[in-house]
């Protein structure tokens, strides 16, 4: 492992970094504050790398800096320029697993599985290191990373298992040379860089399963047509979309733009990119995908379909939406996420409603805050408990003859 460099900036200065990372070259614009377990997780969207003490103690964020073991959160990304990093992605893939992942496998090493990450590259360093490494050396080894779960007798009997089969070295990772986003989607080597500095130029929504899916229904005095006059209008659309606004026209149905959203008081604002991918005037549907990502290094990409269905009351407002997250945002959880996209959805299908009826562009309100969000989360939960209440009164249990009550 290389010195890293040293570097002289201002905690929030931003500065070019250049990487490569299980095997793909990425370029990154990032505050010299930023860690380089940050920069994994929350930038390129790698959370293998797990954070435990983020004092260099645990060894839960041990990754591989040029050839050898590293603790990620001692280790600023603007000092690495030019580094070679292998992540625990790297080493392997569902299909074809590393020895060592096998072997922890087969001598179930790991039971929460925090620590495996660091275990895995840290057994990795050490036999590549020292392949003829002694089973009762082991324990002292492998010390430099806290299991709290297994009492790493099986640890030791899964890295003694390979050090036997590999005297002569252990392989090399076998998932490197694939670009990875966000830690889902692989592509074929010499395609698009992924990471790009100041934001995404294209837009890949992960492969795999989203972390939540909103689906709305609103019933709308608006009629069909009125209503889609709004949603053919992506300026309009934006306006409605709470936090949101369009920033740039970008040709071919692309645009750029900005997303605020606030949580308590947590407070992001997102910057990237909105496409078009479907508008069908007859159907009225509009599907559009999106990604942005957050100065502090949240991620979020989204596959959204809105679709105007005529009633005989007026139309009837479908919002479905397909939600990624990842870094900073991604740790409310999927209930507090979905709860705070679903009213986000609910105030733009007003504020859809409003400009169709009125004619007059409607700006949304801005996304709710913690204590909106648990007041409606509450008000809600309280109505359904009513509607059971009253099920049960109209539905009384029978019982058996012969049984008692």
């Amino acid at each position: 492992m290389t010195l890293p460099r040293p570097v002289r900036a201002e905690a929030g200065e931003p500065l070019d970094v250049t990487m490569t990372v299980n095997g793909t070259k990425v370029s990154l614009s990032l505050p010299a504050r930023v860690t380089l377990a940050d920069a994994l997780r929350d930038h390129l969207g790698l959370t293998g790398t797990h954070l435990g003490c983020e004092h260099g103690v645990c060894g839960m964020c041990t990754v591989l800096v040029d050839g050898s073991a590293a603790r990620a959160c001692l280790l600023f990304a603007c000092q690495l320029d030019g580094a070679d990093i292998v992540t625990v992605e790297g080493l392997g893939r569902p299909d074809d697993l590393h020895p060592l992942q096998e072997a922890f496998g087969a001598h179930h090493a790991l039971q929460c599985g925090f620590c495996t990450p660091g275990f895995l590259l840290s057994s990795y360093d050490l036999l590549a290191h020292k392949p003829d490494v002694a089973e009762e050396d082991l324990p002292v080894e492998l010390s430099g990373v806290l299991c709290r779960c297994t009492g790493y007798r099986n640890i030791v009997s899964a890295v003694s298992e390979v050090a036997g089969a590999h005297r002569d070295g252990i392989p090399e990772p076998r998932n490197c040379g694939q670009h990875v986003l966000m830690g889902h989607t692989a592509a074929k080597p010499g395609g698009k860089a992924v990471a790009e500095a100041a934001g995404v130029r294209e837009i890949e929504l992960p492969q795999g399963d989203p972390t939540f899916t909103v689906e709305v229904t609103q019933e709308l005095a608006a009629s069909p047509e009125k209503t889609w006059a709004v949603l053919d209008d992506i300026d309009l659309v934006a306006a409605c979309l709470p936090g949101a606004e369009i920033t740039g026209h970008l040709g071919e149905d692309r645009y750029r733009g900005r997303a605020r959203v606030a949580v308590g008081p947590i407070r992001l604002s997102f910057a990237g990119l909105a496409q078009v991918t479907e508008r069908d005037a007859e159907a009225n549907r509009l599907r559009v995908i999106g990604q942005g990502e957050d100065a502090g290094g949240g991620r979020t990409q989204a596959d959204i379909l809105l679709v105007a269905e005529e009633t005989e009351a007026g139309t009837r407002l479908r919002a479905t939406a397909q939600v990624y997250l990842t870094g900073r945002i991604a740790q409310f959880g999927r209930a507090l996420a979905g709860d705070v996209s679903r009213r986000m959805f609910e105030q733009f299908a007003a504020a859809v409603e409003e400009t169709a009826v009125s004619g007059v562009r409607t700006t949304a309100k801005k996304p709710p805050g913690a204590l909106a969000l648990l007041a409606a989360t509450l008000a809600a939960k309280a109505r359904e408990w009513g509607r059971r209440l009253r099920r049960a009164e109209h539905n009384p249990p029978t019982h058996p003859k012969g049984t008692q009550r």
